[in-house]
């Protein structure tokens, strides 16, 4: 992995749900937070805070690679997509719009 997409080390912190890490569930919705730059890769349904998990984007990484794609997403941004075998829409997170 010498060729790392993102500006972000390895093994910054990032957020996720157990639905994509341990049942394989696809990654829909991904924001760039720009309070903290934190990353948040998750499904697109509705979160509960009991199914969060913090990892390391390596481990986003490995799981889809097509986050590389979303590599250089603003802080203060988002993408999505309807499925795993569409592509990625970006847009800005307007004032006071959840994520």
């Amino acid at each position: 992995m010498d060729d790392w997409p993102f500006d972000d080390p390895k093994n910054v912190a990032t957020l996720t749900v157990r639905q994509v890490v341990h049942l394989g569930h696809p990654i829909l919705l991904v924001s760039h937070d720009a309070e903290d730059g934190m990353w948040q890769f998750l499904t697109g349904d509705a979160v509960d805070m009991a199914d969060a998990l913090i990892v390391s984007l390596q481990s986003v990484y490995l799981l889809d690679p097509s986050i590389a794609g979303l590599a250089d997403l603003p802080l203060g941004w988002k993408a999505s997509r309807p499925s795993r075998a569409e592509p990625w829409q970006r847009r800005s997170c307007l004032a006071g719009e959840s994520q």
